[in-house]
């Protein structure tokens, strides 16, 4: 009698099925307990997603750890022959703080790792593994590889201060071109330096085009080394017949700690977010095994549990571009700029109680939210695309592409309080706002100790009533704390309303959210 794989689960299925494609591929299971010792989180936190840990003391007094990483225990555990290539799968949960619901989640992983004599051959073999492992969730996928050489060869020769690197990551990671410009001029960077960083964007497609445009931005031998290995790569899953959904994506970039050179994602239609996370990581491996090379990757199958419908397509079969519209002043600002680049719809939101309006012709469909929800609905797919203001998006910490700054409802986040204010760093400094998030990071870069006090409205009546020292708050014309005695005591945020994408979205949309950016710039830069 034959299993019926349809009577599965979609996470069941396809761990049943990847562990039959592990195994026939040489590779043996690696299995760990629940907990570890918290010694070797701690010694190698630099590895770790995050620093928090789930610990807890044993009978014998030991301080233990509900594992937040699979990597590192094998890493340091797995038995590998001198010389040799130790080749494992792996089926665990892991435990990690979740920054939606500020708790611990436990997240369900299935995955792989090559640990010691790592080669070409290895390297291909593993990637090949992760693209049929995109293909038997039976949804139609995109594998993106990237290499971290290319891009810290060019901060090298850009003379990018290290100080200054993490932060140019992020933004180079985000698709930021307009905070990675500013960024690396406030570092110094020349004209040039600051243009070859911003075309990092640009490179993304298939690989044989990819690497002929980042030919010439080869300006040292790392970045010329990282191209050839891309290269090398390519040619064999060619060969092999497994390049039609593998793309190259130049600015795919992850902790410069943890990987050293490969870099691979992969996306899976229907799903927000990548499925599956992994790329080279030596200096990991050479933390217990001297000389020692490593490839891996995760696949998420907490993510293929939640497989549905895609989104619903137009009438004439097209796939609609979802945008997150929000409410109000700055809606209606937005949606006079979509209009005026050829997004408009028909039926105008502002006389009808309709939630989704639609423009088939377009392809576009309009969804009304609430501001505050804009960077939420992009962040999980139910939109591909919104507008929102730069204060929503970094309170919310939303993982989205920041492709453009529409110069919309500019303004500032600034620090404001009493005329006669003057901080004692004695004492702890009181905060009023409801930008808890920013307020924190602020004065954490500051080392300032700080009390918040969330409010959601009248944030200036804080000081006014001996509630707080200090607010932290928005600022446009700074009527409002004029006409109340408060004034700006610092401004640290240029505000305005950023044009963002889902990370999935923008892999099977592309060319539609591509044709919108285009139209967006040539207004908004002109």
């Amino acid at each position: 009698m034959e299993l019926d794989l349809n009577i599965l689960r979609p996470q069941e299925r396809v761990s049943l099925q990847l562990r039959l494609l592990y195994e026939q591929a040489g590779f043996r299971q690696y299995h760990m307990g629940r907990f570890e010792e918290y010694g070797l989180y701690r010694e190698n936190s630099r590895f770790l997603s995050s620093e928090q840990v789930i610990t807890f003391t044993d009978l014998d007094g030991r301080l233990l750890a509900l594992k937040p990483d699979v990597t590192l225990s094998i890493a340091k555990n797995a038995q590998v022959e001198e010389g040799g290539c130790g080749r494992f799968y792996y089926l665990e949960n892991v435990y990690r703080p979740s920054q939606e619901s500020h708790t611990f989640r436990e997240i369900s992983q299935m995955g792989l790792e090559c640990i010691g004599a790592v080669d070409d051959a290895v390297t291909a073999q593993a990637v090949s593994l992760a693209i049929q492992s995109l293909a038997i969730t039976g949804r139609d996928y995109v594998l993106e590889l990237s290499h971290m050489g290319f891009v810290t060869g060019l901060f090298d020769a850009v003379g990018a201060p290290e100080s200054i690197r993490p932060r140019l990551l992020t933004c180079i990671r985000d698709k930021n071109r307009h905070e990675l410009q500013k960024c690396a001029a406030e570092a110094g960077l020349s004209r040039q330096g600051i243009d070859a960083l911003c075309r990092l964007s640009g490179l993304s497609g298939s690989w044989n085009t990819v690497l002929e445009a980042a030919e010439p931005l080869a300006l040292n031998a790392a970045m010329g080394a990282a191209l050839t290995e891309l290269r090398t790569l390519c040619r064999t899953l060619e060969a092999q017949g497994e390049t039609d959904r593998l793309k190259l994506d130049l600015s795919l970039v992850n902790d410069m700690e943890y990987y050293n050179g490969l870099v691979l994602q992969g996306y899976v239609t229907g799903l927000p977010r990548a499925v599956l996370k992994g790329g080279r990581y030596d200096p990991l491996a050479e933390q217990f095994r001297p000389g020692a090379r490593a490839i891996g990757y995760a696949l998420y199958l907490d993510e293929l549990a939640r497989m549905g419908q895609d989104a619903p397509a137009a009438s004439d079969g097209r796939r609609m571009l979802n945008v997150a519209l929000p409410k109000g002043r700055l809606g209606d600002k937005v949606y006079n700029l979509l209009a005026g680049v050829g997004y408009g719809c028909p039926e105008n939101y502002n006389d009808t109680r309709k939630l989704v309006v639609e423009n088939l012709e377009a392809g576009i469909r309009y969804f009304l939210v609430k501001p505050s929800d804009v960077a939420i609905y992009v962040e999980h797919g139910a939109a591909d695309i919104g507008i929102v203001g730069k204060d929503i998006l970094t309170e919310s910490g939303a993982d989205v592409y920041e492709l453009l700054d529409t110069g919309l409802g500019k303004c500032r986040m600034c620090v404001a309080g009493p005329k006669d204010f003057n901080d004692d760093p004695g004492r702890t400094l009181r905060v009023a706002t409801k930008f808890v998030n920013i307020a924190k990071s602020y004065y954490a870069a500051q080392g300032r100790d700080i009390d918040i006090i969330k409010l959601n409205g009248s944030i200036e009546l804080a000081p006014i009533l001996g509630l707080s020292d200090v607010i932290v708050d928005i600022v446009e014309t700074g009527t409002t704390l004029r006409e109340n005695d408060l004034k700006v005591l610092t401004e640290f945020m240029p505000i305005s309303a950023r044009f963002i994408a889902n990370r999935a979205s923008y892999q099977f949309k592309r060319p539609q959210i591509d044709k919108l950016l285009r139209r967006l710039t040539e207004v908004t830069e002109s």
